[in-house]
């Protein structure tokens, strides 16, 4: 009888992830195609702390990396999140800090020109989706618990309540 054993590689550091809203409402969710297999997923801005950072710090800088919006608009609450994630051949477990991010505007143009070069042949694309279509995305969205997050950070926004 032989059996397999997956390796799993814990984050060597944790990461921060950004939500983020526009003035609809709408989020913003970065779609990534991954250099391994090629499989697409979508999800927030964000990735790791580096040393020496906060997790604020660390959310912060990566939001105006990948995204080019103002960095300010990260506030300073967040929820911690396990993500067991597959990415480039390889499994991550280990913790996330959940920031969220206001922004006066409608849909705010991105600018990636803050991601190095092997990252942005792997951005796929970016969408403002509203809440009530983001069952309408092809491809995975990380993570499943996005509500949970979201109605903790803003309780008071359209995620509350079913999604149609």
């Amino acid at each position: 009888m032989s059996s397999s054993v997956e390796a799993v590689e814990t984050t060597h550091r944790p990461a921060a992830r950004v939500i983020c809203l526009d003035a609809a409402e709408r989020l913003l969710l970065l779609h990534w195609r991954d250099p391994f297999d090629g499989a697409l997923l979508w999800e927030p801005p964000g990735g790791g702390i580096e040393p020496g950072e906060t997790p604020l710090m660390a959310a912060r800088r990566e939001l105006s990396e990948e995204t080019g919006l103002n960095p300010d608009a990260v506030r300073d609450r967040s929820v911690p999140v396990e993500r067991d994630v597959r990415w480039n051949g390889k499994r991550y477990v280990g913790p996330e800090h959940f920031f969220v991010a206001h922004f006066a505007e409608e849909r705010p143009v991105l600018r990636t020109t803050g991601l190095l070069p092997d990252e942005q042949v792997n951005l796929h694309a970016y969408a403002w989706v509203a809440w009530s279509d983001l069952n309408t995305l092809v491809d995975r969205i990380e993570p499943p618990t996005l509500s949970r997050v979201l109605a903790t950070l803003v309780p008071d926004g359209p995620w509350c309540g079913p999604v149609r």
